[in-house]
């Protein structure tokens, strides 16, 4: 298992495209659990999944910053 983001800014900055996708592919997983968990009424810890899914909302903005980023250096060339 890789390791956890916890927020911190540089360390996302300093991932690969590649290292940024693992990461958000592996959050989705940690995700599965703690819902399943949820509907089955074993949920010890209500917290996670919101804690996930903000860790998710996160890789998503950087991904995404990356990809316009991309775009408008294609585009000015």
């Amino acid at each position: 298992m890789a390791k956890k983001i916890k927020g911190n800014v540089e360390e996302i900055l300093k991932m690969s495209d590649e290292d940024l996708q693992k990461q958000l592919d592996e959050s989705y997983r940690r995700l599965f659990s703690p819902r399943l968990q949820k509907e089955t009424m074993q949920l010890t810890n209500h917290r996670q999944i919101p804690t996930i899914k903000r860790t998710i909302a996160r890789l998503k903005t950087f991904q995404r910053q990356r990809e316009l980023s991309k775009a408008s250096e294609g585009g000015a060339s």
